[in-house]
């Protein structure tokens, strides 16, 4: 079994959600109040994690504290194929470090204008655009060769999924993705895989109902249909 203690507004919890959902993982849920409640400063949690942050994964012989860790021992235990952590290629490793980058930045101005983190938030939205940047020129040379993921293969890695959480909640700090279309791009794209789950913020695409039509699938539903 696999319980994954977890704030539900979190950034990096919802990376490890998402990649759970694409390999069908199931994972138990125990709700952790980060923000009012303060829950992760508290007894129990805190034997669990004394930095008191989220998420941790609890399995049967191991605790995991670090939400890339985490990703990593989800994709070695269940992504047989190697498709979501190729191995042997060290850009993967690049681009998470490129996420912590972001995490560091957009993620830090998202919980100081949500949930009243000390942060220099004008620093952060700077350094949060000029990852954005980044992000767009890569991304816009990729599509003229053809491809469409972060990493050269044919399918999304961990690394999109590690980029995408960041980047997809990035407004709720004040970073703006308006002037970033290749990037927008990209997104959409993540959004439409299969399996892909919501969260609060982040909607998923819009699907066919009974008739044809198409309407938006709110975070409740798609965490239903990931079940």
């Amino acid at each position: 079994m696999l319980t994954l203690h977890d704030f539900e507004l979190s950034a990096n919890g919802y990376a490890v959600r998402l990649l759970a959902a694409f390999l069908q993982v199931p994972l138990t849920i125990h709700r952790i109040d980060v923000y009012p409640g303060r829950e992760n400063e508290q007894e129990p949690f805190i034997q669990l994690n004394p930095l008191g942050e989220t998420p941790v994964l609890e399995t049967e012989d191991l605790v995991l504290r670090d939400w890339q860790a985490i990703l990593a021992h989800l994709a070695e235990r269940h992504d047989q194929g190697g498709l979501w952590w190729p191995r042997g290629d060290a850009r993967l490793i690049e681009w998470l470090g490129f996420a912590r980058g972001l995490e560091s930045s957009a993620g830090l101005a998202r919980l100081h204008e949500g949930m009243g983190y000390v942060a220099d938030l004008e620093r952060c939205q700077r350094r949060a655009h000029e990852h954005l940047r980044l992000l767009e020129r890569h991304l816009w040379f990729a599509e003229r060769a053809g491809r469409l993921w972060l990493l050269p293969h044919e399918n999304p890695t961990a690394a999109d999924i590690a980029v995408f959480v960041h980047v997809i909640l990035c407004e709720e700090g004040g970073v703006e993705r308006m002037d970033y279309p290749t990037v927008r791009r990209w997104t959409d794209r993540v959004r439409h895989l299969d399996g892909f789950v919501a969260m609060s913020g982040v909607l998923a695409p819009p699907v066919p109902d009974e008739t044809g039509n198409t309407r938006q699938m709110s975070p409740t539903d798609a965490a239903a249909d990931s079940r």
